[in-house]
């Protein structure tokens, strides 16, 4: 039989275990025996001072450590601080916050709908402008000194809606680009640089730099040298108009600062492998003397100014391609790219179902891997039909330091095009700028023939290195257009 006292006995003994040895203490009564208490007083008195020798030798070692144990006066401060936090944002607050947060998600969502299901035919120029102004207001709002308040949405701080209106403008200019391209062209050239930036623009083959000294250079009369000029053109040119006997028109320089290029290990490694295929089909030295792309350049210039025809040089090209293609990647592309039928044995061998709807854009994504070791930096954009599929390059990297229309021309260009057409079985428009040497490239748009195509100058470039050489060449003529 338990009696009271011994249910009791166990009960202390679990609050002292426990760690309350004096609050045990006030379940005790003289009634449950003066033995009883008197023990566990002693027992009680004996764990607090373990407790409190443990306490200290704790205290010692935190204060000989790195730093002290936070005083009383500290701990409150912190809790005055933590509580003055609190109070700021209350649950009304925070429930204010939320729900102008999602008002302004729910206004930035309509804006967004509105820009994309606009239709294509009723975009206007009006639109575009009206976009423009959009942004100009939200910049405005934003730089003066009552939006730098603390308390502003965070959707006003990331700028949602001047995000969402950029977004809007971009595709009201695609539409504009399907519908009325001309009049895309003068509106972009009329709202850029000022307050639309040329790289946020969807296409820009055709629409003019508006800098001033390039629209100098451009609006000069023709720039005419004797064949005979030397590679230094300043002390030959004659500024003049057409019909001079033994001359040729000079296209002027590139008026936009040089840029200076940052070859990735990849890009150094597949330069090394395309100068090794050139040399092979040459026959002539690697020229390892010089680095990079001029060397690259150097090898290409020796082999134009040899006398060859501007399709060996267009054969040299492709065949280089092709190598650094390796042979599985060609048949693969133009499977599931192209749509050709490989051959299998039927009578469909050979035929193209394609280009496929998704290979022009796919391509424009993939291609500035690779081929950033001849061109540069590059990045997507779209093709003239405002659909996607278009490569804009920044400032083609061939183009500056060869500073020779008929390298780009015939090995560049022209070689390109006809490798994607023929081995790759998807037409492709290259179409260089040599006034920011920009370079739009257009997968499965048909290109114009270079004699028809009224935006490719004629004639040399004023710092061509090649025109010396080819100066006594019958039909030199030909290599620059």
């Amino acid at each position: 039989m338990i009696t009271r006292a011994t249910l009791l006995y166990c009960c202390l003994l679990i609050i002292l275990v426990v760690g309350g040895a004096r609050e045990a203490l006030a379940f005790a009564t003289v009634d449950d025996g003066g033995r009883l208490l008197q023990g566990f007083r002693s027992f009680a008195a004996t764990s607090a001072n373990i407790q409190n020798h443990r306490r200290n030798k704790c205290q010692q070692r935190f204060t000989c450590g790195v730093r002290s144990a936070p005083t009383d006066e500290e701990n409150d401060n912190v809790k005055q601080r933590s509580s003055a936090f609190i109070d700021q944002f209350n649950a009304n607050e925070v429930l204010a916050n939320i729900s102008s947060e999602l008002q302004e998600l729910s206004a930035c969502f309509t804006l967004a709908y509105n820009y994309v299901t606009k239709p294509t035919n009723d975009v206007s120029v009006e639109d575009i402008v009206r976009s423009c102004d959009a942004i100009d207001n939200i910049i405005t709002t934003s730089s003066s000194p009552s939006s730098h308040d603390e308390t502003k949405l965070l959707t006003e701080k990331l700028m949602l809606r001047k995000r969402v209106h950029e977004y809007g403008r971009y595709q009201l200019f695609t539409k504009l680009m399907k519908v009325d391209y001309h009049a895309y062209v003068t509106t972009a050239e009329f709202l850029s640089p000022n307050r639309v930036l040329r790289e946020e623009l969807p296409n820009i083959q055709d629409v003019m730099y508006n800098d001033s000294s390039a629209k100098a250079a451009a609006a000069d009369n023709v720039v005419i040298a004797s064949s005979s000029s030397t590679s230094s053109p300043s002390s030959n040119v004659i500024i003049g108009g057409a019909g001079v006997d033994n001359m040729m028109p000079l296209v002027p320089d590139c008026e936009l600062k040089d840029l200076s290029y940052t070859d990735s290990p990849l890009d150094k490694l597949l330069l090394y492998i395309f100068r090794t295929f050139v040399a092979e089909y040459t026959g002539l030295s690697r020229q390892d003397d010089i680095p990079g792309i001029k060397g690259l350049l150097a090898q290409g210039r020796e082999y134009m100014t040899l006398g060859t025809q501007p399709t060996d040089q267009h054969d040299m090209v492709k065949n280089t391609l092709g190598k650094l293609m390796t042979p599985i990647l060609p048949p693969f592309y133009r499977i599931f790219m192209s749509g050709i039928i490989p051959k299998i044995g039927t009578i469909y061998d050979g035929k193209q179902l394609g280009p496929w709807p998704y290979a022009p854009y796919l391509t424009s994504i993939v291609t500035p891997i690779f081929f950033g070791f001849l061109v540069g930096p590059s990045r997507p954009n779209r093709r003239k039909d405002g659909n996607r599929g278009g490569l804009i390059v920044e400032k083609c990297k061939f183009l500056q330091e060869s500073k020779c229309k008929g390298l780009c021309l015939h090995q560049c260009k022209l070689p390109a095009q006809e490798f994607f057409a023929e081995t790759l079985g998807l037409e492709l428009s290259v179409v260089p700028n040599f006034v920011t040497q920009e370079c739009q490239w257009s997968f499965g748009e048909r290109p114009l023939p270079v004699e028809d195509d009224v935006t490719f100058p004629r004639g040399c470039l004023v710092g061509c290195e090649s025109r010396t050489a080819m100066a006594g060449r019958k039909g030199s003529d030909v290599l620059c257009m």
